[in-house]
């Protein structure tokens, strides 16, 4: 059998047989030159099939690298039913990505209520989100290198998964923030991995247009999150409660939904092997043929040609170089001292192939890319903030123009039954009246006189008294607080029964616009995903993302011109649609600049920037509400002004072979 291999393989090729003694042994993973992984006969056409032959020759004359052996074996498994299933499994992991950006958002204005939140907090928290994804792009795209995609891919959403749903339960500020840095962590590395991971198994002339589609999942988990948020959160009556220690309203509902399109990708991955590019740049050439016997099977068994051939007989594979670090741990002698070796040198392998990101050849295309992702996210994430922070403003202004001035009165003997609301109570004078069974938004009492009055089951929000004072008069089971009663004069007055939780201190009903406008934004990408992903081919990676971002630079000008709530309604979705193409064309190039020894790493750094950027602009674009617009506009515009020139300047990948 030995010698029908041999004589199989010389007649196929150019390859002259080999002495025993001097045969390669494919499981060791390399020799001293560049290996060929020979795979198993079985499955070889014989060589008196004069196509197939000639095919083989073909390939072993002009496959002098890795990479454009790669290119003709993928060519040849062809793009069918695997890649969907893969696409629809990875596209779940960005979906679940898209959906961490939301959660926050959405429950912080209920979840101050239970978790009784300060501005101060509330800010941390939308704060934290980014900034634990950025350490879990760095972290995860780093590994994915070295560890794997796939493995890495697992324990990142599995970490995600676990404490995202332990956060749902968490009853104290502490414990929630902890437990969202933690899945912030986790999710922080799915961009870095899918997109490395995917595009290793697409042929040149498909990888453009399908990774575009599979960023489309992105838009697809925003709008997933505003719609379920906007489904669930507003019905904060409902819930269940233990005692005052344990609250479990609608909100925290919808962290759990929040939660399901990660296991759903967990789940799936359970089922997906890991890239071949990775184990062929790590020497593991056994499982990388069988691998691509698998996909090749997949897809034309699939395509109704199931007894087509896996032809590939030899892959030329690199040298690796670091195996010794490996076999300096299995001689240490305990466990722990192991684990310490294993992750001291997984650390220093890490960062030496971030350091590698600034060597001669990828100096520059490092610092294109780096311009160009902390533009588009400043400029992105900073608006994403800001308009509808700016709606609210608008909408806040509106609504105090209208409110309603009692000035130099005397109610006396009243009894107020009836709900107040957005109205200033100035110099009046309130003697034996009662404020029973109501609710109070927005009502302000200003040197007012309280004689003789009775306050009971009041629920109020943003309602004060200002330098008033209160003689006689009882508050029973209201929410009226100290903090409540600024420079006030109280003489034998009451308080009893006063009701406790701070989730009480504040309006009955959800205001839904959050959900209203964070879904418009991401249905409006779905033109810019369609559009870039059917002409990313034929226009080009390095058009698409200069002419996007010059383009969206245009919207945000045309803010000057216009400033009503519509307004900025359409140009966000304007802004929304033509930033979702740039988005797309980054992704593209990120992952074909770099080689598969570094893609990960790279698009790792990268991300962690973009959630960089994200802070910086959110926090800048969100100090301008109120104050001014020309900054936030200014800002925005030159930023895309700036990356887009720059993204003019990038090589163009369009036929590039992934390295």
């Amino acid at each position: 059998m030995a010698d029908h291999y041999q004589n199989n393989i010389y007649n196929q090729g150019d390859y002259p047989l080999q002495e025993d003694d001097a045969a390669s042994d494919v499981t060791e993973g390399h020799d001293e030159e560049d290996q060929m992984y020979e795979g198993e006969y079985q499955g070889i056409p014989h060589p008196d099939d004069t196509k197939a032959a000639q095919r083989l020759k073909l390939k072993k004359k002009k496959t002098t690298e890795l990479s454009e052996q790669y290119e003709y074996i993928m060519e040849e498994c062809g793009h069918g039913k695997f890649q969907w299933m893969l696409f629809i499994v990875l596209g779940l992991a960005l979906m679940a990505d898209g959906v961490e950006c939301f959660v926050v958002a959405f429950v912080l204005p209920s979840a101050e209520k239970d978790l009784c939140l300060s501005n101060a907090e509330k800010g941390m928290l939308g704060l934290i989100v980014f900034l634990s994804m950025m350490v879990g792009a760095f972290l995860w795209g780093g590994l994915a290198d070295k560890v794997g995609r796939r493995q890495c891919l697992i324990l990142a959403l599995s970490i995600n998964c676990i404490f995202a749903f332990m956060s749902s339960f968490a009853q104290g500020y502490s414990f929630f923030l902890f437990f969202r840095l933690l899945s912030g962590i986790g999710i922080g590395g799915t961009a870095p991995i899918v997109y490395s991971y995917f595009s290793e198994f697409l042929q040149m002339n498909k990888r453009g247009e399908h990774l575009s589609w599979l960023c489309m999942f992105w838009m697809i988990g925003g709008i997933y999150a505003s719609f379920t948020a906007w489904g669930i959160i507003p019905r904060y009556g409902w819930g269940f409660s233990m005692g005052t220690e344990f609250q479990f309203h609608a909100w925290r509902v919808f962290v759990l939904v929040a939660a399901l399109p990660a296991i759903a990708s967990l789940v799936g991955l359970t089922f997906m092997p890991e890239s071949p590019r990775f184990l062929l740049e790590n020497g593991k050439h056994d499982d990388a043929w069988m691998i691509l016997k698998q996909v090749h099977d997949t897809n034309w068994r699939a395509k109704g040609q199931p007894e087509k051939v896996f032809t590939v007989v030899h892959i030329k594979t690199p040298k690796t170089t670091e195996d010794g670090f490996f076999e300096v741990q299995s001689a240490t002698r305990t466990p722990v001292q192991r684990w310490a070796v294993r992750s001291l040198t997984l650390c220093k392998l890490v960062l030496r192939n971030v350091a590698s990101l600034l060597s001669a050849e990828l100096r520059f295309a490092t610092l294109f890319m780096a311009v160009i992702w902390f533009c588009m996210a400043f400029s992105y994430y900073g608006l994403s903030v800001w308009f509808p922070d700016m709606i609210k403003h608008l909408q806040h202004e509106e609504y105090v123009s209208k409110v309603q001035v009692f000035h130099k009165k005397r109610v006396e003997n009243m009894i107020f039954d009836f709900p107040l609301e957005n109205q200033i109570h100035e110099e009046v004078e309130y003697i034996r009246d009662k404020f029973i069974n109501i609710e109070m938004k927005s009502v302000k009492f200003k040197d007012s006189l309280f004689e003789d009055c009775h306050f009971e089951n009041i629920r109020s929000s943003e309602t004060v008294f200002e330098n008033c004072t209160i003689h006689s008069t009882v508050f029973y089971n209201t929410d009226l607080w100290e903090a409540k009663f600024i420079d006030c004069k109280m003489e034998n007055t009451t308080f009893e029964h006063n009701k406790h939780g701070c989730h009480l201190d504040t309006a009955k009903e959800n205001d839904v616009l959050i959900y209203l406008v964070s879904f418009l934004g991401s249905l409006a990408v779905l033109p810019g995903n369609i559009i870039s992903a059917l002409y990313m081919e034929k226009i080009g990676r390095v058009k698409i993302i200069g002419g996007s971002m010059l383009i969206s630079a245009g919207c945000t000008f045309f803010l000057f011109l216009s400033f009503s709530q519509s307004a900025i309604i359409a140009l966000q979705c304007l802004f929304c649609g033509v930033s979702a193409a740039a988005w797309n064309g980054i992704e593209v190039v990120t992952v074909e600049l770099y080689p598969a020894s570094k893609r990960a790493t790279a698009s790792g750094v990268l991300n962690a920037l973009c959630k960089l950027a994200a802070v910086l602009g959110s926090s800048i674009f969100a100090s301008c509400v109120g104050i001014t617009k020309a900054i936030p506009i200014l800002l925005s515009f030159t930023a895309l002004v700036c990356g887009g020139l720059v993204a003019l300047n990038l090589p163009d990948t369009q036929q590039k072979i992934l390295q």
